[in-house]
Formats: structure tokens, C-alpha cells, sequence
């Protein structure tokens, strides 16, 4: 493996192996997360081995035999796991040139989601193809199945929920400008101007953030992320749009760029197509079972520049409690669509006998991810917790919907998503998300714990600081946690 800046795990001497190595005495007992092995077919399908599943070693024995004998043939049979990557994102995705690549004069990636995908492939007992996209075309290639994820740091969107399933965050980001150094910008309000000429990469997050951030510059949108920063380099521009991942990369390689901002705070994550769903929770399980280890927070100490696997900004991002809060995060997103979807079809805001049928689902959610996860915890959560869990969520819906229609909680022009086709599956397919990960929460969170960590990551919408502790308060319910206790929302 090269990576183009030098950076790359062997240029320090470690591969990914050593990466294992390390985290791989702190891996839990087989019967705490399962021992999972690749089946036929799909890829991400599995089968949980758990300690006392089978009835003594001579039996296990004779099943290992058989499996030695037919691993060759199973491995033979399962198709590769096709990941979507831009190649244009460092440091989240680099394309490395036939000439450097040393695969056999072929072009390969480097980064941090390839590097995530080398590993999960290698654990699932699978082969790699990378597909290169371009950001404009990202959903239409997802829609159109030419892979079956998408990693090349991946910002959670509305538009993007629609389109598939987000996996639990990997990373964090925000974005920023890039101005020259003796540019009289010194504020983000400051590049607000009409003549002022910004760049930006056409068809991507950043995009929308930047036309929704300067609505009156000279907005130039580049197809190729590469020409961004040249048309800085080159002053066809006077300002760049990046973010605090990728923008140190185009400082050192163009001294003399300025930061303003950051101005957002942003999640990346895996993106799977709506129907691999299996995929999907297999992604989840892993990264989880990654993140647990350490082996995440080696990785984004080697890709990201973060301070190792105890600090940095995204430490943690992982785990169960901020991965809940930011599904809760990106459902409410949703909700501006909602309110124009029902205002298009002529729905009132509140229906009482749906907001029935969402709880009864959403407790039979949580039931069936018990009995697929039982390993995860030792009792069921109370029906009553999850209904409160729940129902603050419906109010905070009803909330922001309302909001919407009266105006105060801007919302996309154009005519929205389909209520029935679009939205009501891409919220019960989060609903799913949360579902496994209410399950998976440690024991031993604290009320003050949960709160704070609510109050920190429900950043994605205009609610107000009444409806976000009434979702703490539910979701202290659901983990049964005690009301004292220091904050420490990372955990």
C-alpha cells in the first residue's frame, strides 16, 4: 500500500495487520459479540457462533473439520464487495496511479475508507473491487446498484437518507474557506459579497452548504474536486470551500491558504444501498465491534491526524450513544420534507392513529432486534421506556413541521420527496438503525451522561432546548440509567 503524501500505514513501518495484532487481545469473548463467519451469497450476510451454542468439543470439532474442507469452496463462491469511491478526498479517498500503485500497473485507493474497507472485506473473507464515482453522480450510481457501499467520506444528508442507509458515523468534520493569507476575508459574513468568486466542488455536500452559506457570491461549481483548490492556486477565485479534514492537505500543499471557519458540524459516514439491509447491519456491527477495540481511532490517528485512540475530535463517534443521538439527528433533518409533503398532499401535521402505529413499530423494532442481539444485554427494555423514548421524538417532529409550515425552519424549494415512496421508508429504515442500537447500549450510562451527550449532538435541527431534554429524558428512561452521575458524553 502507498499512499501519494506519504502518510500511509507502511511508510511508518505498520500495516494493517499490525493494526489487528494490536487491538486483537482486547477483543471481547465470543460469546459477548458473536464469532462471525462469511456465508454464501450476499455479501454481509453472517452467522453468529456464540460460547455454549454447540454441545461440547467433539461435535465443534467435527464442524470445524467440515468447514476446513469447505471454506475453499465458499470463498470460491462469494461475489466481491463492490465499494464506491471518489478518489478526489483526501484524506478520505486517493486515487494512486498505476505508476505508484504497485498492483500490477493498475490504479488503486488509498485513504481512510479504503483502508476501512480493505479491513472489513478481510474479516468477511472477501474481495475488494473498487468503482470510481463522481460526486454529481453518487445517488444515480447508488440508485443504478454499481456498488454495494459508497465510503469516500460521506456526509450525512436528507437527500442522501433518502436515497439508502447511512451506517453509524465514522468521523466528523466541518466545513471551512480557504482564502490567500493577505485576503481582507476574515469572517465567513465577509465572503457574502457579489464580487466575490468561491469554489466549490459541483454536486456534493459542500455545495449545498456553501450556496445555503453565500447566497450573494459569485458561486463557481468545479466538477473535479482536484480544481477546486487549482482555481485557488491560480486566483480565478478569491476563496475555496473545504473542510477541516481535506483543507490541511491543500494547505501544505499550497502555502500561504487562510482558514475561515470551520461553520458546520458534520458526519461522515458508510452509504448502502436502500435494499441491503443485511449489508447494511453488517457494516454497523462491525464498525461498533472496530470502534470498542480502538482499531477506528488507530485508523483516524493514521488517516485523520487525530490524537491517537483516547482523544481527537471524532474519538468515539462509534460507539453506541453518539451513533443513536445522530440517527435521531438525521431523522428530524427529514421532517422539513414532511411538512411540504403533507402540506402537497393536504395531511395535517398530527395524525393520532399513525402516531399509534409508529410506537406499536417501533417497540416491535426493538423487540426484534432483542431476540437478533441477544448477546448485547442481559434483560428487555421496558415497553414503557420505549414508548416515552419514542414519543418525544413525535413531538419533536410534530414540532419542527409545524415550524416549517410557518415558515421559521427553512426547508428545499422544489417539490418535495413522495410521503408514501420516499420518506416514510427512509425514516422506518433509521428506525431500524436505532432500533439495534437501543439495543446495544452499554450498561452503566448515566442520566447526566445521556443528557449532555443529547444536548451536544442534536445539532442538525432548529429544536428547541425543551424538546431535546424531553428525547434525553426518554432515552434515560430506555437505558434505565441512574440520575447521578458526571457528565462524560463520549462514552
Amino acid at each position: 500500500m502507498v499512499i501519494p503524501d506519504g502518510e500511509g500505514l507502511e511508510r511508518r513501518g505498520v500495516t494493517l495487520e499490525d493494526v489487528q495484532n494490536r487491538v486483537n487481545h482486547e477483543r471481547p469473548a465470543a460469546a459477548e459479540i458473536g464469532d462471525e463467519r462469511p456465508t454464501r451469497g450476499t455479501p454481509g450476510r453472517r452467522f453468529p457462533v456464540t460460547r455454549g451454542e454447540f454441545g461440547g468439543k467433539a461435535l465443534a470439532g467435527v464442524l470445524l473439520a467440515a468447514l476446513m474442507l469447505l471454506l475453499p469452496f465458499a470463498l470460491a463462491a462469494q461475489p466481491p464487495l463492490r465499494v464506491g469511491t471518489s478518489g478526489d478526498y483526501s484524506p478520505f479517498s486517493t486515487r494512486i496511479p498505476a505508476s505508484e500503485s504497485g498492483d500490477r500497473g493498475k490504479p488503486t485507493y488509498g485513504g481512510f475508507d479504503p483502508e476501512l474497507a480493505r479491513a472489513y472485506a478481510k474479516d468477511r473473507g472477501l474481495e475488494v473491487v473498487f468503482i470510481r464515482f463522481r460526486w454529481p453522480d453518487l445517488l444515480a450510481d447508488l440508485a443504478a446498484d454499481r456498488f454495494d457501499v459508497a465510503m469516500s467520506g460521506i456526509t450525512i444528508r436528507p437527500e442522501r437518507s433518502l436515497a439508502g442507509r447511512f451506517s453509524v458515523p465514522i468521523a466528523l468534520s466541518g466545513a471551512v474557506a480557504l482564502v490567500a493569507e493577505e485576503s481582507p476575508a476574515r469572517v465567513a459574513e465577509d465572503l457574502d459579497r457579489p464580487d466575490i468568486r468561491i469554489a466549490v466542488n459541483a454536486g456534493g455536500h459542500l455545495e449545498r452548504v456553501a450556496r445555503a452559506r453565500f447566497p450573494r457570491a459569485d458561486l463557481r461549481a468545479i466538477p473535479s474536486n482536484n480544481a477546486v483548490i487549482e482555481a485557488l492556486i491560480s486566483g480565478a477565485v478569491d476563496a475555496a470551500i473545504s473542510d477541516t479534514r481535506e483543507a490541511p492537505h491543500w494547505q501544505h500543499r499550497a502555502p500561504g491558504l487562510r482558514r475561515i471557519g470551520p461553520f458546520t458540524r458534520d458526519r461522515k459516514a458508510l452509504l448502502v444501498g436502500a435494499d441491503h439491509a443485511s449489508l447494511s447491519r453488517d457494516l454497523d456491527a462491525w464498525l461498533l465491534g472496530w470502534e470498542s477495540r480502538g482499531a477506528l481511532a488507530l485508523l483516524r490517528q493514521e488517516y485523520l491526524g487525530e490524537g491517537g485512540p483516547s482523544g481527537g475530535e471524532s474519538a468515539k463517534i462509534t460507539s453506541p450513544l453518539p451513533a443513536l443521538l445522530a440517527a435521531i439527528d438525521e431523522r428530524l433533518a427529514l421532517m422539513p420534507l414532511v411538512a411540504e409533503a403533507k402540506r402537497l398532499s393536504l395531511v395535517p401535521v398530527e395524525v393520532p392513529a399513525r402516531e399509534t402505529r409508529v410506537l406499536e413499530a417501533a417497540v416491535a423494532g426493538v423487540r426484534r432486534a432483542e431476540d437478533e442481539l441477544e448477546s448485547a444485554r442481559r434483560e428487555t427494555i421496558p415497553e414503557v421506556a420505549i414508548r416515552k423514548f419514542f414519543a418525544a421524538q413525535i413531538e419533536a417532529a410534530k414540532w419542527l413541521q409545524r415550524e416549517t409550515l410557518a415558515g421559521t425552519v427553512a426547508s428545499r424549494s422544489g417539490t418535495p420527496p413522495d410521503l408514501e415512496t420516499e420518506l416514510r421508508p427512509a425514516l422506518i429504515r433509521i428506525g431500524d438503525r436505532m432500533a439495534r442500537l437501543l439495543v446495544s447500549l452499554p450498561a452503566g450510562l448515566g442520566a447526566s451522561r445521556i443528557e449532555a451527550a443529547t444536548l451536544r449532538e442534536l445539532v442538525g435541527s432548529a429544536l428547541p432546548m425543551a424538546q431535546k431534554r424531553a428525547i434525553a429524558r426518554g432515552l434515560i428512561a430506555v437505558a434505565g440509567a441512574e440520575p447521578r452521575e458526571e457528565a462524560d458524553p463520549l462514552q
